[in-house]
């Protein structure tokens, strides 16, 4: 285990070294494996010159909105498939999760059509619209939801609450670990999406980070240790994020697995 942990860090310790090398010195043969004088100039060169300040801020409020709506439609639906009884509910439910099945890039040119005719492209509407609910996030808060028992929730009716002092009162304090593991998925699906924002945002000042550094890529190709500051850049923040709340996101997985 510690060996495979050494093979998969080694490209992140590497891409991290490459980052504060001089221009040029990652192109020796053999690539050296640590700098030889460190420096920032990459990094100072992304932040005054190359704007990436902008795009960190784009990527960053891309992702926290569309977790935000993500768990507002999608921990409501994903409880009601599971504990509220209404018409035509397992049927629904059934069509859904065989959606699955189908790639999200076969909906990107109708949604792409849809939203030009609502005249949301180059939008952070748009470019936020696939990530309001996924059938996945539906199944997962589902799949847990299952486990809250019914005569929890009979006695709270009991006791007069109505369905919306339930799910809050009773419910979301139940679902916190699969909400944080769910919205975990949202904010990094969303951060590390490339080509969604590609398609809709077709100005530059739009750009979010993955699709700047794309751009960036084509104008210093040649530029390794640049471009190896810009995937720092890209990578840390979620990468702090999830080791900050990977017990919420493990307890999550398991406890969805167990009880589900």
């Amino acid at each position: 285990m510690a060996l495979i942990g050494l093979i998969v860090l080694f490209p992140l310790v590497w891409m991290l070294s490459v980052s504060f090398m001089a221009t040029g010195e990652a192109a020796t043969f053999p690539p050296p494996l640590v700098p030889s004088h460190w420096t920032l100039e990459h990094y100072r060169d992304l932040f005054l010159n190359q704007g990436m300040g902008r795009y960190m801020w784009n990527s960053f409020a891309l992702a926290t909105l569309a977790t935000l709506l993500a768990l507002s439609f999608t921990v409501p639906a994903g409880y009601a498939f599971a504990k509220l009884k209404f018409a035509g509910r397992e049927r629904l439910f059934q069509l859904l999760v065989g959606a699955l099945v189908v790639p999200a890039q076969i909906g990107t040119l109708p949604l792409f059509l849809m939203l030009k005719g609502m005249g949301l492209v180059n939008t952070y509407a748009g470019a936020l619209a696939p990530w309001l609910a996924s059938i996945f996030g539906l199944f997962l808060v589902r799949q847990y939801a299952l486990s809250i028992p019914d005569e929890m929730l009979e006695a709270a009716r009991i006791d007069g609450a109505s369905e919306g002092q339930i799910f809050r009162r009773v419910v979301l304090p139940t679902l916190q670990p699969i909400i944080v593991t769910l919205g975990l998925f949202v904010f990094l699906g969303s951060w590390n999406d490339f080509l969604w924002p590609l398609i809709i945002l077709t100005d530059q000042s739009n750009y979010t980070l993955p699709v700047a550094l794309a751009a960036l890529s084509r104008e210093h190709v040649q530029d390794v240790e640049l471009m190896m500051a810009g995937a720092v850049i890209t990578v840390a923040p979620v990468l702090i994020l999830f080791l900050a709340l990977q017990r919420y996101y493990i307890r999550g997985m398991l406890a969805g697995s167990v009880k589900g």
